[in-house]
């Protein structure tokens, strides 16, 4: 793939040290990792052509969950395990979103909160699933928090992908679902809405909410009791989307949207020392792809946005896919499904580098620290200039 023109690093080098001093000490954290990700800063390894014998530096990655450079790596790492875990059915795919009315509050409690949006999520799935009268089976399936839109904006919602089918109560017999439809939006709607709600009281009741600023009138029990009772009358936004066709469709659709994040580098039309111009999509119009100029610092704001709390895992498994339980029922729907239950192990390697001269196979043969890449830099440019 092409290198982008331009990246969010060089955003961050355009702002300068009196932006970055304003900064928490955990997006500042954020922001250096990116923009001495991939340069001498972080110390690299010397790799050399198997064939050729010719030889170049590489320099190491930051991997930092919140780097645009870094997520390619660790998603194809996970792909790979995905890819084991597959079943021979069809796909769906099932998003669930909060109302606008909750994003400040969610902002200012965003590992509680961001982690009730998972219960609820999975714990409406696997109640309606569950019901005899919808699907009556014991789902397994795996949750994407993503908490940005096109623009940067704030938009927290969780793509949810599953199997279409489960395992009986009795787990004897797999259960499949119509090929075309999973579960009912409307329902899966109220359940969802409930469940957080009562969640937001009981986080309310123990104390662990917090309020600032617009929210702090929240903090009067009165005050977010009506608050609550406003959200209770809403429709909540649960939307499925076309399911997939199979198995490897699945894995194209896990290529996009994990490891993502708030933007990537490819996104970025311009930047200069006043402003960054990016493209986004406008689904309102077709997804026509329109550019959106803001300022350095009005950007880089927009994007820490979206960092997440530390210790928040971005992607969770519910039903026979949690960790505690996959080793177990996973060869159980694939045996009832009359597929392998043991899939053939993937090794988890890295892809092969080749050398841009003979193509031959690149070895890593030395580590190096910062000082010594800087050290070889100087001695290469020191040679350039004497000649």
């Amino acid at each position: 793939m092409t290198p982008p023109p331009w990246e969010v690093a060089d955003v961050i080098r355009m702002v300068g040290t009196r932006f970055l001093d304003s900064l928490t000490r955990a997006q500042q954290k954020v922001l250096n990792a990116i923009v001495r990700c991939r340069t001498a800063a972080l110390g690299g390894h010397r790799d050399q052509c198997v064939r050729c014998g010719y030889q170049e530096i590489k320099f190491h990655s930051c991997r930092n969950r919140h780097c645009p450079k870094c997520q390619v790596n660790a998603r194809e790492k996970w792909l790979r395990k995905r890819r084991q875990e597959l079943l021979p059915v069809g796909y769906f795919h099932i998003v669930f979103s909060v109302p606008h009315e909750l994003i400040p509050l969610m902002w200012q409690n965003k590992k509680l909160l961001f982690s009730l949006l998972f219960q609820a999520t999975g714990s409406t799935l696997l109640e309606v699933a569950a019901d005899p009268k919808r699907l009556g089976a014991e789902i397994g399936f795996l949750c994407i928090l993503h908490t940005w839109g096109q623009t940067l904006n704030r938009h927290p919602h969780i793509h949810c992908v599953m199997p279409g089918g489960g395992l009986s109560p009795d787990h004897t017999r797999w259960i499949s679902s119509d090929p075309r439809f999973f579960l009912p939006v409307k329902v899966l709607s109220r359940v969802f809405r409930d469940k957080f709600l009562d969640g937001l009281k009981q986080a309310h009741l123990t104390n662990e909410l917090r309020f600032y600023n617009d929210c702090e009138k929240l903090s009067d029990r009165q005050a977010l009791a009506a608050f609550i009772d406003e959200l209770s009358k809403k429709d909540w936004v649960v939307y499925a989307k076309p399911p997939f066709g199979g198995a490897e469709h699945v894995l194209q659709y896990l290529a996009r949207y994990t490891h993502r994040v708030a933007i990537s580098n490819h996104r970025i039309v311009s930047v200069d020392e006043s402003n960054v111009t990016f493209l986004w999509k406008d689904y309102a119009h077709n997804s026509q792809q329109r550019p959106m100029t803001l300022t350095c610092e009005k950007f880089l704001l927009r994007f820490l946005q979206h960092t997440l709390p530390k210790g928040l895992p971005r992607i969770r498994y519910f039903g026979w896919l949690a960790n505690r339980r996959r080793g177990k029922l996973l060869p159980l729907c694939r045996s009832l499904l009359h597929q392998d239950p043991t899939p053939p192990d993937i090794p988890d390697e890295p892809p092969v580098a080749h050398c841009p001269h003979c193509h031959g196979q690149m070895r890593m043969i030395e580590e190096l620290t910062a000082a010594q890449i800087f050290q070889e830099i100087y001695r290469t440019e020191y040679a350039f200039n004497s000649s």
